[in-house]
């Protein structure tokens, strides 16, 4: 599928990077490092403006590596870039570590999944159907 895109940035566009890869890699586009404190959070621009197509999604999604290794995250994870959206993609991250991190220009700092979606229509009614787990929720499947 074809989607089209500017890039303002001065790297190359989002790319898979393997066969299989199901997101893309966003990169940061700033004039300065972005130095991120424990618990703090900050919009990370990445020169990127696309157009979807109707019954599609963007999805920001945070990276492993950098959750894993150094606490950085997606904050809303994950973000939803519209069809009718038109702005530049910006990327809210969090240091949920201890220590500062410096986004550099041109860092990876979060992945793109396009995703396809639909629209619903509500049927209001008085009575849904019964199913064994019923209003059970929030750990009511047990643990193991």
């Amino acid at each position: 599928m074809k989607i089209k895109i500017i890039n303002t940035s001065d790297h190359g566009l989002p790319h898979y990077e393997t066969l299989a890869s199901a997101g893309m890699d966003l990169r940061a586009k700033t004039s300065e490092p972005i130095i991120l404190r424990p618990l703090e959070r900050t919009i990370v621009k990445t020169g990127l403006y696309i157009e979807l197509p109707i019954g599609l999604e963007a999805q920001v999604r945070p990276r492993s590596g950098l959750a894993a290794k150094k606490g950085i995250t997606v904050l809303n994870a994950p973000g939803t870039v519209d069809a009718d959206y038109r702005g530049e993609i910006g990327v809210i991250l969090i240091n949920l570590s201890n220590e500062p991190f410096t986004i550099e220009n041109g860092e990876r700092i979060a992945q793109l999944v396009i995703a396809k979606h639909e629209r619903a229509e509500w049927n209001e009614v008085d009575r849904l159907s019964d199913t064994s787990r019923g209003a059970g929720g929030f750990g009511s499947t047990g643990t193991k």
